[in-house]
Protein backbone atom coordinates (compact mmCIF):
# COMPACT_ATOMS: atom_id res chain seq x y z
CA UNK A 1 0.00 0.00 0.00
CA UNK A 2 1.37 3.40 -1.01
CA UNK A 3 1.47 6.30 1.43
CA UNK A 4 -0.74 9.23 0.54
CA UNK A 5 1.08 12.23 -0.81
CA UNK A 6 -0.16 15.48 0.66
CA UNK A 7 0.30 18.49 -1.54
CA UNK A 8 1.16 21.73 0.25
CA UNK A 9 -1.21 24.62 -0.22
CA UNK A 10 -0.04 27.19 -2.73
CA UNK A 11 1.80 30.04 -1.09
CA UNK A 12 0.02 33.37 -1.16
CA UNK A 13 2.38 36.28 -1.65
CA UNK A 14 2.33 38.38 1.50
CA UNK A 15 3.43 41.99 1.74
CA UNK A 16 4.15 41.80 5.47
CA UNK A 17 6.93 39.71 6.91
CA UNK A 18 6.31 37.31 9.78
CA UNK A 19 8.02 39.55 12.35
CA UNK A 20 5.73 42.47 11.55
CA UNK A 21 2.69 40.18 11.59
CA UNK A 22 3.69 38.82 15.00
CA UNK A 23 4.00 42.35 16.36
CA UNK A 24 0.54 43.22 15.06
CA UNK A 25 -1.03 40.10 16.51
CA UNK A 26 0.66 40.82 19.84
CA UNK A 27 -0.50 44.46 19.77
CA UNK A 28 -4.07 43.37 19.09
CA UNK A 29 -3.86 40.74 21.82
CA UNK A 30 -5.13 43.08 24.53
CA UNK A 31 -8.70 44.44 24.75
CA UNK A 32 -7.57 47.96 25.64
CA UNK A 33 -5.30 48.18 22.60
CA UNK A 34 -8.12 46.96 20.37
CA UNK A 35 -10.37 49.67 21.85
CA UNK A 36 -7.70 52.31 21.26
CA UNK A 37 -7.36 51.27 17.60
CA UNK A 38 -11.15 51.20 17.18
CA UNK A 39 -11.37 54.68 18.69
CA UNK A 40 -8.67 56.05 16.39
CA UNK A 41 -10.43 54.52 13.38
CA UNK A 42 -13.81 55.91 14.47
CA UNK A 43 -12.60 59.48 14.94
CA UNK A 44 -10.50 59.31 11.76
CA UNK A 45 -8.01 61.91 12.99
CA UNK A 46 -4.88 62.18 15.09
CA UNK A 47 -5.18 62.71 18.83
CA UNK A 48 -2.87 63.48 21.69
CA UNK A 49 -3.88 63.46 25.35
CA UNK A 50 -7.56 62.83 24.67
CA UNK A 51 -7.02 59.07 24.69
CA UNK A 52 -6.23 59.20 28.42
CA UNK A 53 -9.53 60.98 29.07
CA UNK A 54 -11.54 58.32 27.24
CA UNK A 55 -10.19 55.23 29.01
CA UNK A 56 -10.20 54.57 32.76
CA UNK A 57 -6.44 54.01 32.90
CA UNK A 58 -3.48 56.09 33.96
CA UNK A 59 -1.35 58.07 31.52
CA UNK A 60 1.50 55.59 31.93
CA UNK A 61 -0.74 52.59 31.14
CA UNK A 62 -2.11 54.24 28.01
CA UNK A 63 1.43 55.23 27.01
CA UNK A 64 2.56 51.60 27.26
CA UNK A 65 -0.35 50.46 25.11
CA UNK A 66 0.37 53.17 22.54
CA UNK A 67 4.05 52.22 22.53
CA UNK A 68 3.20 48.62 21.59
CA UNK A 69 0.72 49.76 18.95
CA UNK A 70 3.33 52.10 17.51
CA UNK A 71 6.02 49.39 17.49
CA UNK A 72 3.64 47.11 15.58
CA UNK A 73 3.10 49.78 12.95
CA UNK A 74 -0.68 49.95 13.41
CA UNK A 75 -0.41 53.36 15.03
CA UNK A 76 1.99 56.09 14.08
CA UNK A 77 2.98 59.03 16.22
CA UNK A 78 4.16 62.49 15.34
CA UNK A 79 5.86 64.72 17.87
CA UNK A 80 4.91 68.39 17.92
CA UNK A 81 6.70 70.15 20.72
CA UNK A 82 5.82 68.49 24.02
CA UNK A 83 2.90 66.57 22.48
CA UNK A 84 2.73 63.39 20.43
CA UNK A 85 -0.20 62.92 18.08
CA UNK A 86 -1.30 59.36 17.36
CA UNK A 87 -3.10 58.12 14.25
CA UNK A 88 -3.94 54.76 12.73
CA UNK A 89 -1.65 53.83 9.85
CA UNK A 90 -4.26 52.82 7.30
CA UNK A 91 -1.66 51.35 4.95
CA UNK A 92 -0.51 48.89 7.61
CA UNK A 93 -4.10 48.06 8.56
CA UNK A 94 -5.01 47.44 4.91
CA UNK A 95 -1.99 45.15 4.45
CA UNK A 96 -2.98 43.28 7.61
CA UNK A 97 -6.55 43.02 6.34
CA UNK A 98 -5.29 41.59 3.03
CA UNK A 99 -3.21 39.07 4.95
CA UNK A 100 -6.25 37.91 6.93
CA UNK A 101 -8.42 37.82 3.80
CA UNK A 102 -5.83 35.66 2.05
CA UNK A 103 -6.80 32.82 4.40
CA UNK A 104 -10.33 32.98 3.07
CA UNK A 105 -9.08 33.00 -0.51
CA UNK A 106 -6.99 29.90 0.26
CA UNK A 107 -10.06 28.28 1.77
CA UNK A 108 -12.16 28.94 -1.33
CA UNK A 109 -9.54 27.60 -3.74
CA UNK A 110 -8.61 24.57 -1.64
CA UNK A 111 -11.87 23.83 0.16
Amino acid sequence: MKAAVIQPKPTVKRKMNTEQLAKIFKALGHPTRIKIVEHLIDINTCVCGEIVDIFPYSQSTISQHLKLLKESGIVCGEVEGPKTYFCVDKTVLNEFKQYIQSFYKDEKTNG
